[in-house]
């Protein structure tokens, strides 16, 4: 055998034990799921504050969340090996920026930060104790108002509904 050979050889058994002891370690990509849940259902979600939407906004998003982190398969509540039962508990807004004109030509929209705190609990059905207990999630986002203040809102509301539910969305699938 020649040295060219020779080094490819030994370059190809380098990276066989390299891959034989990597994949007896326990490492794994991808999330880490309790390895008996295989689908979530997401409960409708209670909304203890007066913000108009935003329970159907968030369970939009979970939804979709669930869906594109792949973990669990989302199905129906009778289907499912577990739901998430989710309480929308505060809703903040605050106005971080005021509408103004730059040179009196360029029109600058006011900017406002909206704040969402949510509860969440996993369960599975017939167990006495929940699978994930009672937590706490805070998300924010900004939005900027143009002419109508209303769809704004509703657009900053969607916007933060979207940041909870993937933190939400991490924390149960993650969170072991």
């Amino acid at each position: 055998m020649n040295n060219n050979t020779k080094s490819r050889f030994l370059l190809l058994c380098t990276g066989s034990v390299l891959f034989v002891m990597l994949s007896g370690c326990g490492y794994r990509f991808g999330h880490i799921m309790h390895p008996q849940v295989k689908s979530i259902a997401v409960a409708p979600v209670t909304n203890e504050t007066l913000v108009y939407n935003a329970s159907a906004y968030l369970r939009n998003k979970l939804t979709e969340a669930f869906m594109r982190d792949g973990a669990l398969e989302v199905k129906s509540l009778r289907e499912a090996d577990c739901i998430i039962y989710v309480r929308v508990v505060d809703v903040n807004y605050r106005e971080t920026t005021p509408a103004s004109y730059d040179d009196e030509i360029t029109y600058r929209p006011m900017e406002w930060r909206i704040w969402m705190t949510v509860e969440f609990t996993v369960i599975i059905p017939g167990n006495k104790e929940p699978l994930i207990k009672l937590q706490e999630v805070t998300a924010d986002a900004l939005f900027q108002v143009q002419a109508d203040f209303f769809v704004n809102r509703q657009r900053g509301i969607e916007q933060c509904s979207w940041h909870v539910a993937r933190r939400v969305v991490q924390q149960v699938t993650e969170a072991w």
